[in-house]
């Protein structure tokens, strides 16, 4: 999967997830490498204080408020998908 995705807002949301995840994790994994359905701690070793920097940026980047989300919701964003999923459902409402 590349990480150019010209699907719109969405695929605008789904780019600054996975850049984001890549600088906060700084292994030198692309962007596009990312599989959108395994775990983020597990899989990619993201720690909890890099999961918070990395959904502040996302946030930042994607126009959404990160006070958007309670902490449930935060604890269940496991993937790549369940973050692009989140954001991108405020990002569609901010956007209308």
């Amino acid at each position: 999967m590349s990480a150019e995705n010209p699907a719109g807002p969405a695929g605008e949301v789904e780019n600054a997830v996975r850049e984001n995840l890549a600088r906060v994790l700084g292994d030198g994994l692309a962007p596009g490498a990312f599989e959108p359905d395994r775990d983020l701690a597990d899989d990619y070793g993201l720690t909890s204080m890099k999961k918070v920097m990395f959904l502040m940026a996302a946030c930042d980047d994607a126009g959404v408020a990160l006070e958007s989300f309670t902490e449930p919701d935060v604890a269940a964003m496991r993937t790549l998908r369940d973050v692009t999923s989140a954001l991108a459902r405020h990002a569609g409402a901010v956007a209308r």
